[in-house]
């Protein structure tokens, strides 16, 4: 079992936007969820909530109701993306992300940091401003918190906006999702919602077990 207690400071939604005072969450989350049957594991579910919880001791989260985990770990052909309601114990979305056409082609395999890379980058990631683009249309500016890691996001221009090649048609043709240049990218259909839930404040999780990145996240260590 997976039992966790969690302090979790959420937004008067009818009021300024300030965080009201710490909601207790108690119970095992991750069974309630049934987030074993979306294909997460426990194991990754708990490395979320460990960083997670560094980012909202440290006050880095605007929202710390909402947690979104990305589980580059498995299949692009799986969705893969979680978004999670926190406070009320709801999985609000579970949908297709892509990763950086030189990250890998079915399977994620190779991350950087490094500008021009077309690869995705692991770890935490707080949500910022959502935008629109010329070429992506709607999306979602994400700030990379782990030095070495992803901390070049916002240089990169990392950002999670809409793509036909994430969707399950780009699947059925190709056998996988299509490949971005670096960004999350999601359904089209799935970017408004998505955008609008996890805009300006909350975590970002980009999960892969990838020795370097586990052994060395501060957030994880």
């Amino acid at each position: 079992m997976l039992v966790m207690l969690l302090l979790v400071p959420v937004l008067n939604r009818a009021g300024s936007g300030k965080p009201v005072p710490p909601v207790e969450i108690r119970g095992d989350l991750f069974s309630a969820l049934n987030l074993a049957e979306k294909g997460l594991s426990a194991e990754v579910f708990q490395l979320a909530l460990k960083g997670f919880r560094k980012l909202e001791l440290g006050g880095q989260l605007r929202n710390a109701g909402i947690l979104t985990i990305a589980d580059f770990s498995q299949s692009s052909k799986m969705k893969r993306l979680y978004v999670i309601d926190l406070l009320h114990k709801v999985l609000l979305f579970n949908t297709y992300v892509a990763h950086g056409r030189k990250t890998g082609e079915e399977f994620a395999t190779h991350f950087s940091n490094v500008l021009g890379s077309c690869e995705s980058s692991l770890g935490f990631y707080v949500t910022k401003q959502q935008t629109r683009g010329s070429k992506t249309g709607l999306s979602l500016v994400l700030e990379g918190v782990e030095k070495g890691f992803n901390d070049n996001a916002l240089k990169r221009e990392i950002i999670i906006h809409g793509a036909k090649y994430a969707t399950e048609d780009f699947i059925r043709k190709t056998g996988r999702l299509g490949r971005s240049f670096g960004c999350p990218s999601l359904p089209p259909d799935m970017i408004k919602a998505v955008v609008e839930t996890i805009k300006e404040g909350t975590c970002l999780f980009i999960y892969h077990q990838d020795a370097r990145y586990i052994s060395q996240s501060a957030l994880l260590n």
